[in-house]
């Protein structure tokens, strides 16, 4: 019984000396990009991304909690606009502010407290195109020590992409609807 739990125990010391080697190599940040095509103009598709009030109508994480809190500030749209949320385990809470605002480009500074800290920037670029606006959304940030060992199980476009790919289409039933906004 002894010989056993001792080989468990340098099984253990060994797994665990891999995964921090493994960790360690991992880049100091990362960079996760989807696009999709919207049958709309850039006008129309602005809104959402610019007025912190219409990140309900598309946002992929909105869903995680019915009775999330957010605390809206700034202006109501553009440069400044802010929203700041608190809500369940799955939701979170943090906060995003728009930094840029231009007709084919939108950086947000995203702040999360819960279920972690770490600070990200968010892109959206609209081109446009002959029949829409080709929407391109990209978030970046560092990776510290402890989120390079969570990517040695799996890395962030696995964890955060499949939920771009979700938002993306969903803003994209909201921007080509004639009713929203």
């Amino acid at each position: 019984m002894r010989r056993v739990f001792g080989w468990l125990v340098v099984l253990l010391i060994v797994f665990v000396g891999v995964v921090l080697m493994l960790a360690s190599r991992k880049p100091d940040s990362y960079r996760v990009e989807r696009t999709t095509k919207i049958h709309a103009s850039a006008d129309k598709i602005n809104p959402l991304l610019q007025d912190m009030h219409h990140f309900a109508l598309w946002s992929p994480w909105q869903h995680l909690d019915p009775n999330m809190k957010e605390t809206f500030s700034g202006p109501p749209v553009g440069v400044g606009a802010t929203v700041a949320w608190v809500g369940n385990s799955k939701a979170g809470e943090g906060n995003m502010k728009v930094l840029t605002a231009t007709p084919y480009d939108t950086t947000l500074d995203l702040h999360f407290i819960k279920p972690f800290e770490s600070d990200a920037k968010v892109e959206y670029q609209l081109t446009p195109q002959t029949d829409g606006t080709q929407v391109t959304w990209i978030m970046s940030g560092p990776l510290n020590f402890m989120s390079k060992v969570m990517c040695v199980f799996k890395n962030m476009d696995a964890m955060i992409g499949p939920d771009f790919e979700r938002g993306l289409a969903q803003m994209k039933r909201v921007a080509e609807d004639p009713q929203q906004p």
